[in-house]
């Protein structure tokens, strides 16, 4: 994967850092306090946004022409850390905390779950989307699905006993069983090469708007911090509790399209699998996580909160650039391979 392009003065000092060499600028690190300090709203910022994302990027794949070392840099920690405190602060402000109660943490998942009111991108895409706007959906989603299951997986070595037990069960899946041809980042791979996009991992994240890294900036921000293990628990648990239906409607959509099982098969897989995951996330994975340590149940309910609100937050983006009449993506322009 190669650098994205900088969307604004801490992105570009930072790229420019990375592949320069070995230190961080001091005004990059100005720079980024200067954001932190001013920025109206982290979440859409696309700046913040694409900034955090190349940081946490090297956690994961990292970029062609820059140096491994990158990784543990102390002053790009300071860096990162500057900017997800505003992130986080965003998160906080943007869910509404819910109280704990003396009820299993499965059935106060429920309840979070049934009280989301959100706008449903997937009832849209099953019964109106067109192909450019399923290609648009593709793009953004596509920086998350192609690395589907990594950031919750940093928080496996955080936790023991059942719960560790049921979530390498929910990730063995998503990593195919296995086999490398079922992982759930080849079939969604598969999907977007059926629908004429770029499949390279990270190739369409120019496209890509500040939403689609927001919400895999909080899961790697969750996955990465032992301190949010519940969190990300709990947002791994939201996801595979609301899923099975809304991947039921994207492949009827894509059918409505004329696209047959081979390119419905990522969203055939989750309504299977997903079905299945509901109890174990629910139950076992962070049912087991708080009755091990009550104290993680406020984080469990908010990971939860967080995966719900940041879909509605795509969902609102995509729905509203469509209803007037414009393209969802950073820029109008072509998104075929």
């Amino acid at each position: 994967m190669r650098l994205p392009k900088p969307r604004g003065p801490v992105s570009a000092a930072l790229c420019a850092d990375l592949t320069a060499g070995s230190t961080l600028s001091p005004r990059t690190l100005a720079a980024a306090e200067g954001l932190a300090a001013s920025v109206a709203d982290p979440l859409t910022d696309d700046d913040l946004q694409l900034t955090l994302a190349v940081c946490y990027e090297l956690h994961y794949r990292g970029f062609d022409e820059v140096d491994d070392a990158w990784e543990w840099d102390p002053e790009l920690l300071r860096l990162r850390a500057l900017l997800e405190q505003r992130h986080l602060a965003a998160l906080r402000a943007l869910v509404t905390p819910v109280e704990v109660t003396d009820e299993p943490v499965d059935q106060q998942l429920t309840a979070v779950i049934a009280a989301d009111d959100g706008p449903s991108l997937s009832r849209y895409l099953a019964r109106h989307g067109t192909r450019e706007q399923w290609q648009e959906y593709l793009t953004l989603r596509s920086v998350y699905h192609l690395k589907e299951g990594d950031p919750h997986t940093w928080a496996i070595p955080r936790i023991s006993g059942r719960a560790k037990a049921a979530m390498v069960e929910i990730q063995a899946d998503e990593y195919g069983g296995g086999s490398a041809e079922r992982m759930h980042s080849q079939l969604f791979a598969g999907m977007m090469a059926d629908l004429d996009l770029d499949t390279g991992y990270g190739a369409l994240w120019d496209d890509a708007p500040a939403v689609a890294f927001t919400s895999v900036n909080t899961m790697s921000l969750f996955g990465l911090h032992r301190r949010f293990r519940g969190a990300c628990l709990g947002h791994l648990a939201a996801v595979e509790m609301t899923s099975s239906e809304p991947s039921r409607r994207y492949s009827s959509g894509l059918r409505r399209l004329g696209f047959g099982e081979q390119t419905s098969v990522f969203y055939d897989e989750h309504v299977e699998a997903d079905a299945v995951h509901e109890q174990i996330a629910s139950v076992d994975m962070c049912g087991s996580l708080v009755s091990e340590d009550p104290s993680l149940a406020a984080d469990v309910l908010f990971g939860a909160q967080c995966s719900l609100a940041l879909d509605g937050l795509t969902a609102e983006h995509l729905l509203g650039a469509w209803e007037a009449g414009r393209s969802g993506l950073r820029e109008e322009q072509p998104v075929a391979a």
